[in-house]
């Protein structure tokens, strides 16, 4: 079953997704190398309830943590432990709200440090991508409307989509149907209607498109052990104009008060 919402349900939707931003932004503030990740997941878990919501992914389906925080070669679904931020390190970090019975689901890659260019550059196209998928997340639109035009713009310069993994509905669920992958072809899939909300996030590989389980049963990494990237905004569907409901304003302000501090 694919559930329409209503305009009320979307605005608590938005509600639910800008808080994931705002956390967002409270862990940007101590990302830097030296720091332990499991640091940053009490933070988020700690700003969340402040905020009157619960955390989104803690124990969902057993998930041990408030954020996912996968580093480098980590595709999705890192467990947040004793690990220690190194200069040139990125992390991919996804976390989820609960807040008025609905979810919020956002995620963001930060640069720890300085990184090296080719993966700036990685980290760049793959939230570009993510706008091009956006875009395409109107009325009348199909789900691999979305997914082809992220697929060739990061394909244009070499890098591969996760197959593995895809964006979903969003909802009183985390994950609702429809699927929406970030590859595929025009014009097939899911026909787009008015008041659906999808994640939409691309995880996008420097190298090879195929991915392997790690032994802890969660964390997603790239086969090859190359750099991943991954960015993903919840977005209601309307006729001429994709509705944004999360956003990256929070996080981007600490990031670009961090860099002029420097």
């Amino acid at each position: 079953m694919i559930y329409l919402k209503t305009d009320e349900e979307i605005e608590l939707l938005r509600e639910s997704s800008l808080l994931v931003g705002k956390t967002l932004a409270e862990v940007a503030k101590e990302i830097k190398p030296g720091v332990r990740i499991d640091k940053l997941d009490h933070i988020a878990e700690e700003f969340i309830r402040d905020s009157g919501a619960v955390p989104g992914f803690k124990g969902y389906n057993g998930f041990p943590a408030t954020l996912c925080i996968s580093i480098n070669e980590q595709v999705v679904h890192g467990i947040p432990g004793n690990r220690i931020l190194k200069d040139g390190d990125i992390a991919s970090i996804d976390c989820g709200t609960i807040l008025n019975g609905f979810y919020g689901d956002s995620a963001y890659t930060f640069a720890v440090g300085d990184v090296r260019d080719e993966v700036l550059q990685l980290m760049k196209r793959t939230k570009e991508s993510l706008y091009k998928g956006i875009e395409k997340a109107v009325v009348g639109s199909r789900v691999g409307d979305i997914g082809y035009a992220v697929q060739k713009y990061v394909e244009e310069v070499g890098y591969s989509v996760v197959r593995d993994l895809v964006g979903h509905g969003l909802g009183k669920q985390l994950h609702e149907k429809p699927e929406i992958p970030n590859y595929g072809r025009r014009g097939t899939g899911t026909k787009l209607k008015e008041g659906l909300v999808i994640c939409i996030e691309p995880m996008i590989n420097l190298g090879t498109h195929r991915v392997i389980q790690e032994k802890d049963g969660w964390t997603i990494r790239t086969a090859d052990n190359l750099p991943s990237a991954h960015y993903e905004h919840a977005v209601a569907v309307r006729k001429n104009q994709a509705d944004i409901l999360s956003s990256f304003k929070d996080i981007e302000e600490v990031l670009n008060m961090k860099t002029s501090n420097k």
